[in-house]
């Protein structure tokens, strides 16, 4: 079983609807449409809830489903009457019963701080993820832009190093050509240069300045053709070497 103490329903009758409602239900018309159906609304209530329902979960409808039922009726049965507010307080009920709601509702709210403070954990533990992975995030974004950056650097160098290979090749090909074109242009005057009859007079020159000509089987031929030379031309050059020999001996 449990009590209610007290339950107030405030209502207002219209001022057309006065005279009807009075001749019909007496000017106590409040207490047969209303007060007398509060104990059996409230009984209807409470048969299809439990206790729990009643007393914890439901109760904060309990006001709003009585003035909604009270109004139904009167809607009917008097209309220019309606209700305008239902309080009802809390009801009580056997005090070991109680106690036990006292030490459910005391464990709930343990249960509902633990579960806000594991939210609180959870959501720090997010927040800690989320700072990990923007760190990581950012630290790869660096990392990708020194790489970049390496890789930019060394495409550099290579380009660098290409230019400077390919100025040293056009040196180098410039010079050869230059160099080329010079001996080609130097065998081409010395070809014009050295005909037969310039050759002739180099070759008289160079014998003009010898103070000696030397005759016989034995010389080179690259000096002269001994084949040519007479028996008397022979004999000469023979004199002519032994008078050397005897200055020699005489020196």
């Amino acid at each position: 079983m449990i009590y209610f103490d007290r339950i107030e329903v405030v209502n207002i009758l219209t001022s057309n609807s006065v005279y009807d409602i009075v001749r019909n239900f007496t000017a106590d018309y409040d207490k047969a449409l209303i007060f007398n159906k509060v104990h059996h609304e409230l009984n209807q209530f409470c048969s299809v809830h439990n206790l729990h329902e009643v007393y914890i979960d439901l109760f904060d409808q309990i006001d709003e489903n009585l003035k909604t039922a009270l109004q139904k009726d009167l809607n009917n049965m008097a209309p220019g009457l309606f209700i305008q507010a239902v309080r009802v307080t809390k009801p009580k009920i056997p005090e070991t019963i109680r106690k036990n709601y006292e030490l459910m509702e005391g464990e709930k709210t343990k249960l509902l701080i633990a579960v806000q403070r594991q939210k609180v954990v959870e959501k720090d533990a997010e927040t800690e993820r989320k700072k990990a992975v923007i760190e990581a995030q950012k630290n790869a974004e660096v990392a990708k832009i020194q790489y970049e950056q390496k890789i930019m650097e060394k495409e550099s160098l290579k380009k660098m190093s290409l230019l400077e290979d390919d100025i040293v090749f056009s040196r180098q090909k410039t010079r050869a050509e230059a160099e080329a074109y010079y001996k080609k242009q130097l065998a081409e005057g010395n070809k014009l240069l050295l005909t037969p009859e310039y050759l002739e007079l180099k070759k008289l020159e160079a014998i003009s300045h010898n103070s000696k000509i030397y005759f016989g089987t034995d010389i080179p031929t690259m000096f002269m053709d001994s084949s040519h030379i007479t028996p008397s031309e022979k004999k000469a050059v023979a004199i002519e070497d032994m008078d050397d020999s005897a200055m020699q001996d005489s020196n």
